[in-house]
């Protein structure tokens, strides 16, 4: 599935208790774009009662992480597609979510960051880049540029050069940067760690980058934020934004179904 184009594996876990510990070891080959299925990263889950699922994520380098935005809204709909559950509570390791699904859009609630900080100037190659650090389950740098040619300018050097800086806990933060155009429309570019590339959204980052875009006045609540895929996220601010709840909406779209073949699947 692909969640405005941030694209997963979801695997059901209802009736394979053993499953986390068998696809944890394999996850990096199964997101390989050329070797494996290929993904941004993939899903496990688990039934906990009536409405409840447990998540288990891992990005696409087989690192696990604590919550992936647009990864829920699919699981979200995976679970109303096939187990019939229309509203839905979602442990992740970031918080429990509640996820609201009608047809292919899918509505997240989401508790406020745990951290937001303020504007920081960081040095990179020699020219300052205005950034701020908010934690939407996992952290995230959230970037303002003015690039005319902002879908076609390439994300490296700089995102990767920011994924470490020195303000970020061990393992790096996301990348998300944002241009406002025309008409008051906002645009985001999102850098993933784990992925260490640009993937074609990612929801928290627009969670985060929705959040400080109302907080700033670049727009009025609601942020709608186009992505790289094409598609739309919207973000919602429950309070006064950045450090107040929110709700993020969006597509979660269906792509295949099938059986991972013997071959990727056998350890060598």
């Amino acid at each position: 599935m692909h969640g405005a184009g941030n694209d997963f594996l979801l695997f059901d876990g209802r009736d394979h208790p053993d499953l986390e510990s068998f696809l944890g070891p394999l996850m990096a080959r199964l997101c390989d774009r050329r070797l494996g299925v290929g993904a941004d990263g993939g899903l496990l889950l688990v039934p906990r009662g009536a409405g409840v699922v447990r998540l288990v994520y891992w990005n696409r380098d087989g690192s696990p992480a604590a919550f992936c935005a647009n990864g829920t809204r699919c699981a979200a709909r995976f679970v109303a597609e096939r187990w019939g559950w229309r509203d839905v509570i979602l442990e992740t390791g970031h918080a429990a979510v509640a996820a609201e699904v009608r047809d292919q859009e899918v509505t997240l609630r989401l508790p406020a960051p745990e951290v937001v900080h303020p504007w920081s100037d960081l040095a990179v190659d020699g020219a300052a880049v205005r950034c701020r650090y908010l934690v939407v389950g996992v952290p995230h740098l959230i970037v303002p540029v003015a690039w005319p040619d902002f879908w076609e300018r390439p994300l490296a050097p700089l995102a990767p050069a920011l994924r470490h800086y020195s303000g970020v806990p061990a393992g790096g933060a996301n990348i998300t940067f944002v241009r406002r155009a025309p008409q008051g429309r906002l645009e985001a570019r999102s850098f993933e760690r784990g992925v260490e590339d640009e993937t074609l959204s990612c929801g928290s980052g627009v969670v985060a980058a929705g959040l400080v875009a109302i907080a700033e006045g670049w727009c009025a609540p609601p942020a709608a934020l186009l992505t790289a895929s094409g598609r739309t996220l919207v973000v919602v601010p429950d309070g006064v934004a950045p450090a107040c709840p929110s709700r993020l909406s969006g597509p979660a779209e269906w792509i295949a179904e099938g059986e991972i073949a013997a071959d990727l699947l056998a350890l060598r």
